[in-house]
């Protein structure tokens, strides 16, 4: 799976963000490539993705609970390792 790393719409990077969290799902993905993939979509593309210190609303339209809950966690968890000295 091609993963760009600039997106030009919302719409878009929700449609990548599905694409990898069920490739992942459906065991195609590994936990690390699904970490890496998400983290660098979320780097590069942030103002797309969050909004006001929420997801926007065509990300949580788009994504779905589920899939947000693991985008979450992963980002959670890499901006605490990125922090901590």
């Amino acid at each position: 799976m091609e993963v760009k790393k600039f997106y030009r719409t919302q719409r878009e990077v929700a449609s990548v963000i599905n694409e990898i969290v069920d490739d992942y799902w459906v065991d195609n993905l590994t936990d690390e490539e699904l970490e890496k993939n998400v983290t660098m979509i979320y780097q590069n593309n942030q103002d797309k993705i969050i909004k006001n210190n929420d997801y926007t609303t065509i990300i949580k339209q788009q994504c779905g609970k589920n899939r947000l809950a693991i985008v979450s966690k992963i980002i959670d968890f890499n901006t605490e390792e990125i922090t901590t000295p």
